[in-house]
């Protein structure tokens, strides 16, 4: 092993976290090291495919720190840690701020507020994954470029196999490039991999009792490494029952133009969302973050189907950027229809009178202002409830989408892993999806995939060099 070469700080992962760090740290003075495991000079990461709107909780970053707080603890029914929040708030806008001044280009020409800060050139709305030339691959190239311009280094074909641990003080990784097994030793050690979506045995364990049953709405690079590293040293997890994902034309699971998109949640959450045998099993007031993991717990995930009627379809259903009205079709997806709610049972292959039940007390809660008292309780605030009254009715079977997970290892403010005592653990750091702490919680309440990376790995370069102004 060549043990010879010392860094300041050693990151474990190139996407958005791992690079903003590497490059922010030698910014200010520091050697940094990045091992990436793909191959390719364009490698295959979440960060690399992702949509690139920055933003906490579907709320603008221009919002004022209290208010983005607000929506962090409102969207996670108060479960995100709240010194972790209030990094996050604070520093978000400074974040993308400093993106900019490294040449990164922001796309504020949305009409949606909470879309205002989008990496450019922006996604086209098209199914499919197409990624290539588009805000997020192209801002991770500069994050590269600046990096080796100041010193640091990317190096590709380098899986980190382990921590080196040195008097209880993280001290380097080992790792496997060309099939050789070599070293590294670093003042700092970041894991930013990714979490573990496509580690089947981790959300089986998890997630979810039928792990297969789930989509990859994603690439396949985040299976847990870094997770299992800093477990193997005494890190502390949290929240890692939960994961982002979205609900997906249940084709999706064999025909890849249907995935990442169109999204079923808008017609889940404005209709219902039933088992394979015709009842309601989630609150779709929640929206289909919530609801993708509702149904990622089921025994047989692949049994769900949503329910809705013609004012919904042509309503909620046309409202997304790619809406399932009409892309479904177009692509190959299945809308069941039937004049009567009996005939849209037979179609999806649940029983009528169930059916019928369902929808009927689920329309007379809405009528009489008490979806709330459901046995399976309806909120409202975010998506209030419509009746399903208005033929033709409409079925589409589903499944749940994960993109990435939620939960993590446990960190501090500064983005230093803590052990299962809560104290920090000597020269390891994480940040991005590796981590949790922030997303998650009873409602699965999304926080921020893109910026959460972002605004923590420029925290720990600042906390290793000891600066904090960009």
């Amino acid at each position: 092993m060549n043990t010879a070469q010392s860094w300041d700080l050693v990151v474990v992962g190139g996407g958005y976290a791992g690079l903003v760090a590497a490059s922010r740290a030698a910014q200010l003075g520091r050697r940094a090291l990045v091992l990436e495991k793909g191959k390719e000079t364009l490698y295959s990461c979440n960060s690399r495919v992702a949509g690139g709107v920055l933003h906490i909780s579907y709320q603008n970053l221009n919002d004022t720190p209290a208010a983005l707080a607000q929506a962090v603890r409102e969207i996670t029914a108060e479960s995100a840690d709240r010194a972790l929040t209030e990094v996050l708030t604070q520093n978000s806008l400074r974040a993308v701020q400093w993106l900019e001044s490294e040449g990164a280009k922001i796309d504020r020409s949305s009409k949606v507020n909470w879309r205002q800060f989008m990496l450019a050139p922006t996604r086209p709305p098209a199914t499919g994954l197409q990624w290539e030339g588009f805000g997020s691959d192209m801002t991770l190239r500069l994050l590269e470029a600046n990096l080796t311009k100041r010193g640091g280094v990317l190096q590709r074909d380098s899986k980190v196999t382990s921590l080196v641990m040195e008097g209880g003080r993280c001290v380097g990784v080992e790792y496997e490039r060309a099939g050789r097994k070599e070293s590294v030793r670093a003042a700092a050690v970041m894991l930013a991999d990714g979490g573990f979506h496509a580690n089947r045995e981790l959300v089986g364990k998890y997630i979810s009792p039928a792990a297969n049953s789930i989509k990859q709405r994603c690439t396949l690079t985040g299976v847990g490494d870094g997770l299992r590293m800093a477990q193997s040293v005494g890190a502390a997890t949290v929240g890692l029952e939960a994961f982002y994902g979205h609900l997906l034309a249940r084709e999706a699971m064999t025909n890849d133009v249907l995935w990442p998109y169109p999204q079923i949640d808008e017609l889940a959450s404005g209709g219902i969302l039933v088992d394979g045998e015709g009842r309601r099993f989630a609150d779709e007031g929640h929206g289909g973050v919530y609801l993708a993991n509702a149904v990622a717990r089921l025994k047989d995930p692949l049994s769900a189907t949503a329910v809705f009627d013609a004012r919904i379809w042509e309503g909620p259903g046309r409202a997304a950027a790619i809406p399932a009205n009409p892309r479904l079709q177009q692509e190959g997806g299945t809308l069941h229809q039937g004049a009567t709610i009996a005939e849209l049972a037979g179609k999806i292959g649940v029983p009528a009178a169930t059916l019928e039940a369902t929808i009927a007390e689920f329309n007379a809660a809405v009528a009489a202002g008490r979806a709330a008292s459901l046995p399976v309780p309806r909120a409202a605030k975010r998506y209030p409830p419509t009746a399903i009254t208005q033929a033709p009715f409409y079925g589409i079977p589903i499944c749940c989408g994960i993109t990435f997970t939620m939960g993590g290892l446990a960190i501090d403010t500064t983005g230093r892993v803590l052990g299962s005592d809560r104290q920090p653990i000597p020269g390891l750091f994480a940040a991005g999806s590796t981590t949790g702490g922030l997303d998650g919680g009873p409602n699965c309440g999304y926080v921020g995939g893109l910026i959460k990376g972002i605004v923590f790995g420029m925290l720990i370069a600042e906390h290793l060099a000891g600066a904090k102004a960009a």
